[in-house]
């Protein structure tokens, strides 16, 4: 190769260099300008300020975005509604399937929070800052924290705010706040339950008791309580199986030693109370005592074959016990009733024969007659009464 071709391929080399740098300088600013760093050159109005210099905007279409102090999109204009949290996010509504919906963008546009509510409305409490969102899928709420943070590990059927209370509730309960100026307060509870058919209702009202336990808690414990009764009285073993123990559980059914009982029948839960117990243990314990009325079937003359059977209404207290400082390790620790036996009414004496101790009232001889009350009268030495017989039942 003469010196004229290697002079042409050297400047060739060059130009390619050149072209790859520009090339490659392209995209790297296009790159850029559509991630976050383009000037918007269709910004209609200059909007509300984070106070850190980002700017809502909205363009010529009507739809809003956010720019940085520099102009750059950060937050590009695909939105009907757009506004600053106070923190990192914006609170963004766009119109899916014909409605309406809300959710949360970060600043590099990202969402943070899906489009699925109704409203997201933010409160206030001195510096305590926290949202409540309607789902338009299925009608929860959620409540976020001023970061978009869940304030509880789950949704809820209702939310309601009055004043600085605040009420959740769920299909196993309602729960109810006070708004302070450091948080939420937990104020009551109310658990609901079932066990055999029969409804009950666990109420805390004890805030000394609330600052030891949470929902979860509560939930764990009814849950608990109700295969417990559910197992006390069909024996069945699976019902227990059901409920996170500890160690070595004592369970007992009702009466488990009498032999008399044929059938054990829970009617009503009259009353479920919750206490904390001592414990020379550094975790908490709590009991949960049950009012159960209860019908009993047994054998009135149990060393017969044809025993007749009577039946008891009465009512028995059961208590459970748990040991545990969370939901994750709550256990139940034993299950029993207090009574170790029922009180069997005194035997039913069906014959007319007059037994020891008794006043011979021989029958009144008259028209057919009988005396419908004898109110004084002693018998003589030969048995006969002298009485007034104030009136008589033809």
């Amino acid at each position: 190769m003469n010196k004229h071709m290697r002079l042409v391929a050297s400047v060739l080399f060059i130009v390619i260099i050149l072209l790859a740098i520009a090339i490659t300088r392209f995209y790297s600013d296009t790159s850029q300008k559509t991630g976050g760093g383009n000037t918007q050159t269709d910004i209609v109005r200059r909007l509300s300020d984070d106070g850190n210099g980002n700017r809502i905007f909205e363009d010529s279409s009507g739809l809003y975005g956010v720019v940085d102090q520099n102009d750059n999109i950060i937050i590009p204009a695909e939105w009907l509604e757009l506004s600053f949290t106070g923190s990192d996010l914006c609170m963004a509504s766009k119109r899916i399937g014909g409605k309406l919906l809300t959710g949360c963008v970060d600043y590099d546009g990202n969402v943070a929070v899906p489009c699925i509510f109704r409203n997201i409305t933010r409160h206030q409490s001195g510096n305590f800052v926290f949202y409540i969102a309607d789902s338009d899928l299925d009608g929860t709420c959620v409540v976020y924290s001023e970061n978009f943070v869940p304030c509880f590990p789950r949704s809820w059927t209702s939310c309601s705010l009055s004043g600085d209370s605040l009420t959740m509730t769920s299909s196993t309960g309602s729960y109810s706040y006070t708004v302070t100026d450091s948080g939420f307060s937990f104020d009551s509870a109310a658990i609901n339950g079932e066990a055999l058919g029969c409804s009950y209702k666990l109420d805390i009202f004890s805030k000394l008791m609330l600052q030891k336990l949470d929902i979860a808690m509560l939930e764990d414990m009814s849950s608990a309580v109700a295969h417990y009764l559910e197992f006390a009285y069909t024996g069945n073993g699976d019902y227990i199986s059901a409920v996170r123990t500890g160690g070595r559980p004592v369970f007992t059914t009702l009466f488990p030693e009498d032999k008399r009982i044929i059938t054990k029948r829970l009617e009503n839960i009259s009353s479920v109370s919750i206490y904390s117990i001592r414990s020379e243990e550094e975790v908490p314990r709590y009991s949960i005592a049950v009012v159960a009325d209860t019908e009993l079937t047994y054998l009135l003359e149990p060393d017969k074959e044809d025993s007749k059977v009577g039946t008891i209404h009465d009512k028995y207290k059961a208590v459970i016990e748990f040991s545990g400082s969370s939901a994750n390790d709550l256990v139940a620790i034993s299950g029993n009733f207090t009574e170790s036996s029922p009180e069997y009414p005194d035997p039913v004496i069906e014959n007319n024969e007059p037994q020891e101790g008794d006043t011979p009232y021989p029958p009144y001889e008259g028209d057919g007659g009988i005396p419908a009350d004898i109110t004084a009268g002693t018998p003589d030495p030969d048995g006969i009464i002298t009485a007034d017989i104030p009136q008589f039942i033809e």
